[in-house]
This record gives structure tokens, sequence and C-alpha cells, in this order.
């Protein structure tokens, strides 16, 4: 099983994710693959808020954790940002550089 380094970067994650997919057996899965897994992931988070936020929510499922769904979705991020070559930590920078010089 992989292991994270005590004080992990972004980096660190991004090949933790994908040393753990290969050890799965995930890492053929494609990007479309990847991304509807994360669709599944980031509705499982709503439902997880609706239910800490006193919503109505389903009863006959089993709702989880904000803190785990925000993991799930977390790990797919990582895993479609491999398989484009994407690192998060740059992108995350360049983007909030744009993001600055908007008025």
């Amino acid at each position: 099983m992989p292991t994270l380094k005590s004080q992990p970067t972004l980096a660190d994650f991004q090949e933790y994710v994908t040393e753990l997919e290969a050890e799965r057996g995930f890492s053929e899965q494609t990007v479309k693959d990847k991304c509807l897994l994360l669709g599944e992931e980031v509705g499982e988070l709503f439902n997880a808020v609706r239910k800490v936020e006193g919503l109505a929510i389903d009863h006959q499922s089993e709702i989880g954790e904000v803190n785990d769904e925000l993991a799930d979705v977390f790990i797919y991020l990582c895993a479609i940002a491999n398989r484009y070559n994407v690192d998060l930590e740059k992108a995350f920078l360049a983007k909030e550089a744009k993001n600055k010089q908007r008025t």
C-alpha cells in the first residue's frame, strides 16, 4: 500500500493517487470513467451536506460523512489531473493569477 509523507504536498497526493490506482487495478479507467465517478461522488457529497444541514434526505439511502465524501472527490480530481498530466498546484496558482486580473 502506498504511503504519504507526514506533511504531503499537492504533488505528493497526486503521486499517491497514481500508486493507489495501480495497486487497486483502477489505472486503466478512462477520463470519462473518472469524470462519471467524480459526478457520483459529488452527488454523495451533496447528500451528506443535506444531512448536516437538516434538509430532506432519503432515509433508505446510506448517507456518508462530509469529510469522507470530500476526500473521495479529491481523489477523483487528482486522478483526472494525473491523466492529463496536470500539476494541480501549478494549475491552481496560474488560475488564481488570472482571477486577480479580473475586475
